[in-house]
């Protein structure tokens, strides 16, 4: 056993020495990896980032009730007598100002991105005062909060970036008037930060929607409370309601175009992948070339075909893993927390995120370079284990 690996980690170092005769070929290989991995990477990153976004906007504790038969906001209706008694259902939280229960109002406003000065839909939403206690570690960054009963306007960090007129003391178009901002806040990166807020009574108004709302947010009482607050209003015959979590409504939103991104990305680095393997091959088969005699002096002197494979394999995935780390390392300065903004098919506005370039993206980026590894390296490692020995001594 001992002699079998010592003859394995013989070729294999003599196969990483013989790098420097192959240097072109080599960082050939070894950079076409790390496109493959920087590119795979790069997009579920996109992936990654806007599921994370999305996914960071509600806790166990949180939910939000719909007209029963909405997939979003804006398909979802709800009268003030309504959302009453959303608000005194069992199982909702209450401070000394009464219940954690914000009734809302969603539109879209058009507003220029700073990079393209094209105009994209961005959500308004008006809120009621427990709109803050309500969502998870809202903070007001710069400015202030708007002024409940006035023309004014706070705006998430997201939008702030990503879209013109929406610093403070900046002026935004509301129906036929001029708005405010006042305030910019953070939301622990959900999709929060992706909206505009102002009081829904004054968005009302604006928009002519009488007392009428879209959704009612509220805060539990506890994470187990979910199930009391659900069954109240769905055998409520007053009330016709579809009742989420906030997690679970925002991970709904998110799948759809998570499934898209992540299947493109797939599917972008597999045909990427099939030029890095060729380029594995090509490497490979040089090594062996380059390598005939040293591999039939070996054989020659007693080493195995096993040892052979195994040693000019190992190199290979050390190639391949050397492009991966290389990609993966690219990926992350290039993509990583990168800000963007793109639509959400369910609300027809859009959401800001940033890119998130993660531990197990990375993981699988290896997997991916692994792969290309094992496959490029496979075929030279046999044809050099076949090499008939006296045929090859007497090769240059």
């Amino acid at each position: 056993m001992l002699n079998w690996l010592s003859q394995i980690v013989a070729i294999t170092r003599f196969g990483l020495m013989s790098i420097p005769q192959r240097r072109g070929s080599v960082g050939a290989t070894v950079f076409g990896i790390a496109g493959v991995v920087a590119v795979f990477v790069g997009v579920l990153s996109i992936a990654a980032g806007f599921r994370r976004a999305m996914t960071a906007s509600g806790s166990a504790d949180s939910a939000i009730v719909l007209r029963s038969g909405s997939d979003s906001e804006m398909v979802s209706g709800f009268a003030r007598p309504e959302t009453r008694l959303i608000a005194d259902a069992p199982g909702v939280a209450r401070n000394d100002r009464g219940p954690l229960a914000s009734a809302e109002l969603f539109v879209i406003i058009n507003l220029p991105k700073r990079s393209t000065g094209t105009d994209a839909n961005v959500p308004l939403r008006g809120v009621e005062g427990a709109a803050p206690s309500v969502r998870d570690n809202l903070q007001i960054v710069s400015g202030r909060m708007f002024e409940w009963g006035k023309n004014e306007v706070i705006v998430g960090a997201g939008a702030a970036q990503e879209f013109a007129g929406l610093d403070v003391g900046g002026k935004i178009k509301v129906g036929s008037a001029e708005w405010p901002v006042v305030g910019v806040f953070t939301a622990n990166g959900g999709v929060a930060e992706s909206e505009i807020w102002s009081d829904a009574k004054v968005l009302q108004d604006a928009y002519h929607r009488g007392d009428s709302f879209q959704s009612v947010y509220v805060r539990l009482a506890s994470a187990g409370s979910f199930q009391e607050f659900k069954d109240a209003l769905t055998t409520n015959p007053q009330l016709s309601v579809k009742v989420l979590r906030q997690s679970d409504h925002y991970a709904e939103q998110s799948e759809a175009m998570t499934r898209l991104i992540t299947t493109l990305g797939f599917l972008i680095a597999a045909m990427m992948a099939i030029g890095a393997v060729f380029g594995a091959l090509n490497t490979m088969y040089s090594a062996v070339a380059t390598r005939t005699r040293e591999i039939a002096t070996l054989r020659a002197l007693g080493f195995g075909r096993t040892a052979i494979i195994l040693g000019l394999m190992i190199e290979s995935l050390a190639l391949a893993l050397v492009g991966g780390a290389v990609g993966g390392g690219l990926a992350y300065v290039a993509f990583n927390n990168f800000h963007a903004a793109t639509m959400n098919w369910q609300s027809f506005s859009q959401v800001t995120f940033a890119f998130a370039v993660t531990p197990q993206l990375l993981g699988q980026g290896v997997i991916w370079a692994t792969l290309i590894g094992l496959v490029g390296g496979l075929l030279p490692a046999i044809r050099a284990a076949r090499l008939p020995i006296a045929n090859a001594l007497r090769e240059l």
